[in-house]
């Protein structure tokens, strides 16, 4: 029902920052949030941060709060993930994913992924 691209990952040194993109195209009215997450190597995916797609709640994981802003611009159908103080235990894909309906549903659609290396 949608389908989502990331963009923005790459490297970074310890204490830098980037800034993650994820464009969203296909059935986007039915979208209750976005959510970031991240993988890093021999580890299970864990969620990073949410945002109501036409709300203004948002959610942290405390590994990022204070660090890591998301946000949405819904003109264009695209989700955002400010990184800064970065460190090197964000090194991960990160993938932006769309849960539609309502807040119970699962983050069914995921994007490719983007990788994330933070140098110390």
């Amino acid at each position: 029902q949608v389908q989502l691209v990331e963009s923005g990952g790459g490297l970074a040194q310890a204490g830098g920052s980037l800034r993650l993109s994820c464009i969203v195209s296909g059935r986007t009215f039915s979208m209750y949030a976005m959510g970031w997450f991240r993988q890093a190597p021999g580890k299970e995916r864990e969620f990073v941060a949410d945002i109501m797609w036409y709300g203004k709640s948002t959610n942290y994981a405390g590994s990022v709060k204070g660090r890591f802003t998301i946000s949405r611009d819904n003109a264009k159908n695209t989700g955002y993930l400010q990184m800064n103080s970065l460190k090197p235990e964000d090194t991960a894909v990160y993938y932006c994913a769309a849960k539609m309906g309502d807040a119970g549903a699962p983050y069914d659609y995921w994007g490719q992924g983007t990788q994330v290396t933070v140098s110390s």
